[in-house]
Parts: C-alpha cells; sequence; structure tokens
C-alpha cells in the first residue's frame, strides 16, 4: 500500500482543453483520487458535472473564473483559494490572464469508488468517448 506520492513523475492527460497530471489515481484508495489541473491562458475545459464526484480544488498558480450551478454564478480564484464542487453540480473554471492555472484536484467519492470506472484512465476513456476526443491522443507516454 502506497502512502506518499510524488508529484516529480506524473502520468500526463493532455485533453484539448486542460491537462491532467496524475498523482493518486483512484484504484489506489477507497473514495478519493488526487491530480495537477493546468488550464492554459484563454482555455476552459467543458462545462460539466459529476453525478458521483465532489471535487477540491486548492489553486497553486494563476487566475481564473469559476462558472458553477445551473445560473452559472461567477468566482474568480487565485493562488491560495480552495474551490469546493457539490456532487451534481454544472461547472468549469476559466484561465484568466497571461499565465497557467495551475491548481490541485481532490475527487472524493461519497459511496466510494466508482464500480463503473475504477480508475482515472477508465474515467478517461468515458469522458474521451463523451466529448469526441481520441484517447490515444489525450494519453501521453
Amino acid at each position: 500500500m502506497n502512502y506518499v506520492f510524488s508529484t516529480k513523475e506524473l502520468q500526463r492527460y493532455r485533453f484539448p482543453t486542460h491537462i491532467n497530471n496524475l498523482v493518486m489515481d483512484r484504484s489506489e484508495a477507497l473514495a478519493s483520487e488526487v491530480f495537477v489541473v493546468v488550464i492554459e491562458p484563454g482555455g476552459a475545459p467543458p462545462l460539466h458535472q459529476h453525478d458521483d464526484t465532489e471535487q477540491i480544488f486548492y489553486v497553486l498558480e494563476g487566475r481564473g473564473r469559476l462558472e458553477i450551478g445551473a445560473e452559472r454564478e461567477d468566482y474568480l480564484v487565485g493562488p491560495g483559494d480552495v474551490v469546493r464542487i457539490p456532487p451534481e453540480t454544472l461547472h468549469r473554471i476559466h484561465c484568466l490572464g497571461t499565465a497557467d492555472l495551475r491548481y490541485l484536484a481532490i475527487d472524493c467519492f461519497p459511496a466510494g469508488r466508482p464500480n463503473a470506472e475504477p480508475t482515472w484512465d477508465s474515467h478517461v476513456q468515458t469522458v474521451c468517448q463523451q466529448q469526441g476526443w481520441a484517447y490515444d491522443e489525450v494519453l501521453e507516454k
């Protein structure tokens, strides 16, 4: 069992809209996973929600605008801010300014690790299928 996870050499997933650097796979925990998200200036992932996941973001670098909820409320975020995304809540973060937005993301699964997607990689494959992205182009080797 692993208790310490290095952030030196991470598995990178380069989506068309952002990068996820996997720190701790959900398969290595009962109810969580961890990654570092990088969004380039002007970028944002698609507006989406996770029905089985609560997310916590800790902003490391850069500036962003959180768009959240059915009403798409806006909140500015920057280094040191913590963002909470409840399950079943529409959200996305836009990168503002000229520097990358970088944040630590912790996914928490209230009902435990999802059976349908027991690994981060299986989740990525599902997301790619839903968005029409090529999984082989997202996974950096």
